[in-house]
């Protein structure tokens, strides 16, 4: 049996450490594939290669809703596979909400905490302090 893990707010936590996947589970993100290239090497960094399954919604276009869809209708299509899911780790209550009624029979894990938004957001990566960022954030020195 396998776990499922989003990113934003359970792996990736901005300046913390988040829940890690184990070595066999997979990542299913509300971010779009457009997406990828700065969610690729905020895993890399973290030492984090599973299997990742990005929404098809354009950035532009995805909603807490969508994205929660997307995620259930991913975990329905990995099971018509034979894949099963004992857990999925999420941090957005509208998004675990719209999982759990769709998959009723897997547990949904909800991480209640406020250190990442829930609303759609940009992420740069970079990668001279291999540090992820919101888009348009600004990172202070203080020395």
């Amino acid at each position: 049996m396998l776990n499922s893990f989003d990113i934003d707010g359970v792996i990736f936590m901005d300046k913390y450490n988040g829940v890690y996947p184990g070595k066999d589970d997979i990542i299913i993100t509300g971010r779009s594939k457009e997406e990828r290239p700065e969610t690729e090497a905020m895993l890399k960094s973290k030492g984090i290669t599973n299997q990742v399954y990005y929404n098809s919604t354009p950035f532009d276009e995805k909603t807490r809703e969508s994205s929660g869809r997307h995620k259930g209708q991913t975990l329905f299509y990995l099971e018509e596979l034979g894949y099963r899911f004992g857990i999925h780790y999420e941090d957005d209550p509208v998004q675990a909400e719209v999982i759990k009624k769709m998959m009723p029979h897997i547990n949904v894990v909800l991480l209640q905490h406020d250190l990442v938004e829930k609303e759609n957001k940009r992420h740069e990566w970079n990668k001279s302090t291999d540090i992820e960022t919101d888009a348009g954030s600004v990172q202070l020195s203080l020395f």
